[in-house]
């Protein structure tokens, strides 16, 4: 059962690595580069400072910093802990795969889809009152983590674990900052 799953694994990514074409790769390289995000973090911090102010904001701020340094660090964890290769780096498959960047780190799990979906579902959860629209915000860990799969530096379950892993996360981390919120603000 296992091995038929990371069979399937294997086979849906080098699937959707090979509906690439050297026209789209730009866009995507683009995007799974996190300082192509910095406008949107700009705005995020924008957001919460113009509605919590510099004091309540910072704090949301420097959760935010810790949280990015958390999520970080569990999946270097992580991934220095079950070895398993990258899809380019897998000798089973990597001549079926087109290669655009080479990282030599572990694949399970993506450190992209953990760190965006645990940042993003944090700023919902932070500013759901204040905007409506905030939950556009999860186009960035959808297409984050879908540009991992795109260059064939993870596999899915590699992103879809960490897609779960951070939803998991942001919903703990919440729940401690509003403890930590309300002991300082209220």
């Amino acid at each position: 059962m296992f091995e038929s799953l990371i069979q399937l694994d294997k086979q849906v990514l080098i699937f959707i690595n090979n509906l690439g074409t050297e026209q789209w790769d730009p866009f995507w390289l683009a995007v799974t580069n996190q300082f192509s995000w910095i406008p949107l973090f700009a705005l995020i911090l924008f957001l919460i400072l113009k509605n919590f102010g510099w004091k309540r904001g910072g704090v949301m701020i420097l959760f935010l910093i810790a949280l990015v340094a958390i999520s970080d660090q569990f999946t270097v964890f992580v991934k220095d802990n079950s070895y398993r290769l990258r899809p380019i780096n897998d000798p089973e498959i990597a001549h079926l795969l087109r290669v655009l960047v080479k990282p030599q780190s572990f694949s399970f799990m993506s450190g992209h889809a953990t760190t965006s979906t645990f940042f993003s579902v944090f700023v919902i959860f932070l500013l759901r009152e204040k905007y409506k629209k905030i939950y556009l915000i999860l186009i960035f860990p959808f297409l984050f983590a879908f540009s991992r799969l795109y260059l064939a530096v993870h596999f899915p379950l590699d992103v879809i674990s960490g897609i779960l892993t951070g939803l998991i996360f942001a919903n703990i981390y919440y729940f401690f900052f509003k403890k930590v919120d309300e002991k300082l603000f209220f």
